[in-house]
């Protein structure tokens, strides 16, 4: 019978390893001591594909200066490859929560890689006097300058499906500002009524919003692309060939194709967590923008009957046990629940920062997981919000105009002509119900009945031109 384990040994003492682990010793004490989560990083594919992207670049420089013979180095690159690939996603076992500034998850990557590159070359896992973990795969490294790089390199990967959610969003609310974008309806401040607006308006500024959220997104990828390869412990190169640094980000640049620069000052950057601040404020910015928009969206639709009842959205599921044909804002809801979600990892970032000491953060390890999980949960809620709510909302075209016709709102529109303090005498009078706003105002012989026309026309009170073109200037009759 083949034997089922293997045993390897750190200065610490040896362990038994699966015999089909690639991972080793130090993955496995970092088992022991770290089942916390229960949350492997795998479950953070951009996260193991930028470690392989780190380690590769990292041989392939170290070839490049002499430090690794090439059939080391060929072997070492293709395992890292099969990292970035997927290929041996199940092997990154360790939980997203540990201590050591990620050592754990780094060691992790340099044992998977190191034992599947001996498999390529036909050695048996754990025959380390081939290729070490630590003196090939991990050559001209640390956790500290590798975990940091792979955490930049994660999120900038993230993003990109964020940022296409965001920008669907906004196109969609863009959409539907164009096919409402004459439907009137009474604006509100403070949950009552002010003055009159369009449908189509109040989507657009949705969708303007949402715009600005993007611009924040790419903003952020800018200062993700600064990285401290190079730095070594705490930023002093030490172990590393003085010709590291620069060789490392070009391969680097090479494999992802990103704009990446190595920081001008090492230690500053071993130690600087700023940046995941940044990104983790934009992210709760868009969140709370998001969330603000499902909020209206929830109370323009609520209903049908004793609600608001503006706005259908799109029924996707039976929304009670015991109330027949009752269908609740679930899309909405979800979104709302992520936000909460995003704010309360903002604080957790925000402590982890924080909370670092000296050359190092300790608590990077959380900090990626709060903000990979916070990527990917908006991104996914957002393509939802797009796909099953937005794309298919109706309006209540007969219950608006009507609602917009009585509206005592648009006698603000007339104050210039009859005065504040006329126009609030109309107003109570109209709310009274002893009148019209319209023959009231009649009533009051300031205006003429053609001028009451012009001024109280949906499209001059909305500020916009019919044909939907955007707002235009009424010269007063």
């Amino acid at each position: 019978m083949p034997s089922r384990a293997r045993t390897e040994q750190d200065f610490l003492g040896e362990w038994e390893v699966p015999a089909g682990a690639y991972w080793g010793v130090h993955t496995a004490r970092a088992l022991e001591n770290f089942p916390i989560s229960g949350t492997p990083v795998s479950t953070h594919r951009e996260l193991v594909a930028a470690l392989g992207a780190v380690k590769q670049a990292a041989v392939r420089a170290n070839q490049e200066l002499g430090l690794i013979d090439h059939r080391r180095a060929e072997a070492i690159d293709q395992a890292c490859q099969d990292v970035r690939d997927g290929l041996l996603d199940d092997q990154f076992v360790v939980d997203v929560v540990q201590g050591g500034a990620g050592t754990s998850t780094n060691m992790n990557a340099n044992e998977v890689v190191a034992n599947r590159a001996l498999e390529l070359l036909e050695l048996p896992a754990g025959a380390y006097d081939e290729i070490h973990p630590l003196d090939q795969v991990n050559r001209s490294q640390s956790t500290n300058d590798v975990y940091p790089t792979a955490v930049r390199l994660s999120l900038l990967s993230a993003l990109d499906g964020l940022s296409t959610a965001v920008r669907r969003l906004s196109q969609s609310c863009h959409q539907k500002a164009g096919e409402f974008w004459t439907v009137p309806k009474v604006g509100r401040t403070q949950l009552q009524d002010a003055v009159p607006m369009t449908v189509g308006q109040e989507f657009a500024a949705w969708g303007a919003t949402l715009a600005e959220e993007e611009a924040r997104i790419q903003d952020s990828r800018l200062l993700l692309c600064e990285i401290n390869l190079g730095a070594t412990a705490i930023g002093t190169g030490i172990t590393a060939d003085p010709a590291y640094r620069e060789a490392v980000c070009r391969h680097l640049r090479q494999i992802t194709g990103l704009p990446l620069v190595t920081a001008t000052n090492l230690i500053e950057a071993t130690s600087d967590t700023g940046v995941f601040v940044q990104l983790s404020g934009v992210l709760k910015r868009t969140a709370v923008k998001v969330s603000k928009i499902c909020n209206d969206l929830r109370l323009l639709s609520s209903g049908p009957q004793a609600g608001f009842g503006e706005l259908r959205l799109p029924a996707r599921q039976a929304g009670s046990s015991i109330m027949p044909g009752k269908v609740n804002p679930v899309i909405p809801e979800m979104v709302n629940q992520v936000a909460f979600a995003v704010v309360g990892n903002d604080v957790t970032v925000t402590m982890a920062a924080e909370a670092g000491q000296l050359q190092l953060n300790a608590f990077e390890p959380v900090i990626a997981h709060v903000l990979l999980q916070n990527i990917g949960w908006m991104t996914r809620a957002f393509e939802r919000l797009e796909t099953l709510c937005l794309d298919g909302i109706a309006v209540n075209d007969d219950g608006l105009r009507t609602m917009s016709a009585r509206s005592v709102g648009v006698i603000t529109a007339l104050t210039p002509y009859i005065g504040y303090a006329a126009a609030a005498e109309i107003a109570k009078t109209a709310l009274a119900g002893t009148g019209e706003i319209r023959q009231l105002v009649l009533a009051t012989g300031a205006v003429t009945e053609e001028a009451l026309d012009v001024l109280l026309s949906p499209e001059r009170l909305a500020g916009i031109t019919s044909s939907g073109t955007g707002p235009q200037d009424v010269a007063a009759p």
